[in-house]
């Protein structure tokens, strides 16, 4: 279920803070975005498929640390990238 590079690199150009940025926390939130879509697709087709569904909990549980560091550290940021990525606040 990993994203194809020409994607990922697209994810990776749109949400970085300067060029060559691959590792910023809205970088890596994105990317955990476009995979969780991907397996909750994948996973409306095959309801069986309990590996990928704890997969997909993990991916989520990362993504939400993550989006929760980001809101302590750099608020203007993290409500910009939640609008982008149309994700809700709490």
């Amino acid at each position: 279920m990993a994203l194809d590079s020409a994607k990922k690199a697209e994810i990776v150009a749109k949400f970085a803070r300067k060029p060559g940025d691959t590792g910023s926390t809205e970088v890596q939130v994105a990317l955990l975005s476009a995979r969780i879509a991907e397996l909750t697709e994948h996973l409306k087709i095959y309801k069986k498929d309990f590996s990928s569904r704890l997969g997909l909990l993990k991916l989520v549980g990362q993504r939400k640390r993550l989006l929760s560091y980001l809101k302590r550290k750099d608020y203007n940021s993290y409500s910009k990238l939640i609008n982008e990525l149309n994700l809700r606040d709490k």
